[in-house]
């Protein structure tokens, strides 16, 4: 399979600029909808909410995974 054409065009800047989709990966529904995602604090991975518990971290809560996080 070939690769999908991708328009691109260098700015006056010097700076490459290529086209992409429009939009984000996570979804923009409600905070506290079910199918909401959130990163963990300690390992950065975007997980449901359901799946993260709150750790009083650095003197404020964070989210991190529950029970702890996998590698």
């Amino acid at each position: 399979m070939s690769k999908p054409v991708t328009k691109s065009s260098i700015l006056e800047d010097g700076l490459r600029y290529k086209a992409k989709a429009s939009g984000s990966p996570f979804t923009t529904s409600s905070a506290y909808a079910g199918n909401s995602t959130m990163s963990c604090f300690l390992c950065g991975k975007h997980r449901p909410r359901a799946s993260m518990m709150t750790r009083k971290l650095l003197g404020k809560a964070q989210a991190v995974c529950a029970p702890k996080c996998e590698k």
